[in-house]
């Protein structure tokens, strides 16, 4: 899921010194261990999950290891078995691509604790994380209906299973019954190429907002978006950076913030196996910063909906 092949070499494993955190002076350190499938300096999802390490650090003066470009199963294995010999009892696997693999060695290994993302995690000691997406797109899709000139707006979706793309549909809609939502499918995480090619198609079809939902590729789509003078809904980070202009806003995953989280419920003793979601409600997705192209009017009308979803659990109809 990545954008920039720049950083260290996957073959070492590196050490981040602790500092001063939270752990009673009594209690041993656990250690925690991160892989992520590519780098962790995409800007984007494996640099969220390298942050979330260093606020687990920063916390409780942990020491912490990562390994980048692991994603095979015989690198997911070898990565494991260095780590059990460091003595690391909580492992992050950064993707969904860790699920099974986990759940097929967690019997070998009962002292870690095996998480990864939007998996089915199946055994007592593997635990994986669901952010639950269709609300962060349900009102990622009410401002691009509440902008869109043309009436007519994209998504670039990375699979079809994505409950984001599903939610943004539904969004739109709910704000704009005239607008038309055309949704193309990239059916790879990464694969700029091929997303800047469906993006012709949707431009193509007089689309001024587009929803960029696969990290790997929202970048570039974003700076092509931007050169035609046209809007997107920034996807996974706050991507107004990339121009307040030309970005309405961002569904917002905050994984450091869930790394912690899950850090806390681990120390106390409280994490378990499992599929755990996660929303709006605990304050791990959010929108994040509104243009100034979007109107006080519709910033209020969105942030309300948003306060009466967190307050109900249940979406407008």
């Amino acid at each position: 899921m990545s954008l920039l092949k720049i950083g260290f070499l996957s073959l070492f494993v590196f050490v981040l010194a602790g500092c001063q955190g939270g752990l009673p002076a009594d209690q041993e350190s656990p250690k925690v261990g991160l892989l992520v499938p590519e780098t962790i300096n995409d800007q984007v999802w494996g640099t969220k999950g390298y942050r979330g390490l260093l606020s687990i650090q920063s916390k409780y003066d942990l020491d912490v290891y990562y390994k980048e470009d692991v994603e095979s199963e015989a690198a997911i294995k070898q990565a494991v078995v260095e780590y059990a010999s460091k003595g690391v009892t909580l492992l992050f696997g950064h993707g969904n691509q860790y699920t099974e693999v986990f759940n097929e060695i967690a019997s070998t290994y009962p002292d870690i604790q095996f998480i990864s993302f939007n998996g089915q995690a199946t055994e007592v000691n593997t635990t994986s994380l669901q952010f639950e997406g269709r609300a962060m797109g349900f009102f990622g899709g009410m401002v691009a209906a509440a902008e869109s000139e043309t009436r007519r707006i994209g998504v670039l979706a990375a699979f079809d299973w994505q409950p984001e793309v599903t939610g943004f549909v539904e969004g739109a809609a709910y704000e704009a019954e005239d607008v038309e939502v055309f949704v193309e499918y990239v059916e790879n995480w990464d694969d700029e190429e091929k997303a800047l090619q469906q993006l012709d198609t949707l431009l193509a079809k007089q689309v001024d907002v587009v929803y960029p939902a696969g990290d790997g590729f929202n970048v570039p789509v974003i700076e092509e978006v931007k050169e035609r003078g046209l809007y997107v809904i920034g996807y996974v980070s706050d991507q107004s950076d990339l121009g307040e202009a030309t970005v309405l806003t961002s569904t917002i995953q905050q994984v450091d913030q869930l790394y912690e989280l899950v850090a806390d419920k681990y120390l106390e003793g409280e994490l378990e196996g499992g599929n755990p979601t996660f929303d709006f409600q605990d304050g791990v997705i959010s929108l994040g910063a509104f243009s100034p192209n979007v109107g006080e009017e519709v910033r209020s009308r969105v942030e309300e909906e948003i306060q009466k979803f967190i307050d109900s659990g249940e979406l407008p109809k």
